[in-house]
């Protein structure tokens, strides 16, 4: 049994995100243009073209936040390698959109995505605070090309996909372009201190949560028809779909119940709406993920639930052990609930007894339900650890608020 470190240090944290940084730097650089994607468990690039929209924009957060936690000047020169990438390749010649996938420097899959567009913004924002000042403009430009093809004034969300020329709106609705909008938006606020972004989080969070909730059990569904009600057959028979799997997702809905923490922290004294809901929200959302998919024989979340809250996909995945690791340590320290603390550190010893790998850096993807590893891909598009970082950087924040520094 592997010794556990201290994890309510931020110094442990701290170390574990610089560990994970050093699996993909500077092996992921690519020289030619942007970063490689395609990673195996001991960090060989098995595929050296293919680039993701979402990894693109992730790498651009990975590399920002790590310059603000360890100010290496590499880290830095990565930012803006990334964020070129974005701009020159990804982003359409006449700013019109950014494509989902490319071939090299070529056009793959033109597909219009908000999840997309909301990882663009969340780039431009982090891109900015890590002191790129060329981002800044750009945050304001990413909102407005998604209040103009995905806002959905009547809704009060974003819709969800396009056609390449956005001459055809995909009748399809989610919540999980939303919900990334809801933390890209907040984002935006911390760079450019801008109420709009604020309000808009809000505004996206309180219609998934409270009125679209209210028609799915009191939780968030995953899918929604053009009039925004729920499809509870949508991709039944694609279970595992990458962005957009059937079923209730528990680390949907702890990755909510941090954004909520969030939200209220950064709302306190700006909003004059009712921040009243926020924490019951975040809450009850938690307390569903670890009452109904905690695997009591193996450990860890299980990946989804059918629509009776029963386990309909037993494997585990990095991202949702980590994004409810981050939960907990928030409701931890604004609640003062010890038992949140106990689910902190029930997670963490799970993840770092099996998905972290001690050897290489960075964490697997995904494991049975007996934790056993499915392949040798550690990162395929869209991974780069930016939610295990991601979330190691928001415990610290919740850590040293709490007076753990």
């Amino acid at each position: 049994m592997r010794k556990l470190p201290n994890f309510r240090s931020p110094s442990v944290l701290l170390d574990h995100a610089r560990h994970t940084m050093c699996f993909y730097h500077p092996r992921a650089i690519d020289p030619s243009g942007g970063l490689y994607h395609y990673f195996m468990d001991d960090g060989t690039v098995y595929d050296t073209r293919h680039r993701h929209l979402v990894s693109s924009t992730r790498f651009v957060f990975t590399y920002a936040m790590a310059y603000r936690h360890f100010s290496y000047p590499a880290y830095r020169e990565g930012t803006a390698h990334a964020l070129r990438f974005l701009r020159d390749v990804h982003r359409n010649a006449d700013g019109s959109g950014y494509a989902w996938t490319l071939e090299g420097h070529e056009v793959a899959d033109g597909t219009q995505h908000a999840y997309g567009l909301a990882f663009v913004l969340l780039a431009y924002a982090h891109a900015s605070m890590a002191g790129l000042d060329e981002a800044r403009p750009w945050i304001g430009e990413t909102f407005e090309l998604m209040e103009a093809r995905f806002w959905d004034a009547q809704a009060g969300l974003y819709a969800d996909e396009a056609s390449q020329d956005w001459s055809l709106l995909s009748p399809y609705r989610g919540q999980n372009a939303n919900m990334h909008a809801c933390e890209a938006l907040q984002a935006a606020y911390q760079a450019t201190g801008e109420r709009r972004y604020l309000e808009r989080a809000y505004t996206v969070a309180s219609h998934i949560t409270q009125r679209q909730a209210a028609r799915c059990g009191g939780l968030v569904w995953e899918h929604y028809d053009a009039q925004w009600q729920p499809d509870w057959s949508f991709n039944i028979d694609d279970p595992e779909n990458l962005f957009r799997p059937w079923g209730y997702q528990p680390g949907h809905f702890t990755e909510w119940a941090k954004l909520l923490v969030q939200l209220e922290a950064r709302a306190r004294g700006v909003l004059e709406h009712d921040l009243g809901w926020l924490l019951p929200t975040a809450e009850r959302l938690f307390a569903v993920a670890v009452d109904k998919a905690w695997d009591a024989e193996y450990g860890g979340l299980c990946y989804s639930l059918a629509p009776d809250l029963s386990v309909c996909d037993g494997h585990k995945y990095f991202w949702v052990q980590a994004e409810s690791a981050a939960a907990a340590a928030l409701l931890a320290q604004r609640t003062g609930n010890a038992a949140y603390w106990d689910w902190y550190q029930r997670l963490w010893a799970y993840s770092w007894t099996h998905f972290v790998d001690h050897e290489y850096g960075a964490w697997f993807r995904i494991l049975d339900r007996e934790n056993r590893k499915l392949s040798e891909e550690k990162s395929p598009a869209g991974k780069v650890d930016y939610h295990t970082m991601g979330a190691c950087y928001d415990i610290v924040a919740a850590l040293e608020q709490a007076g753990h520094a």
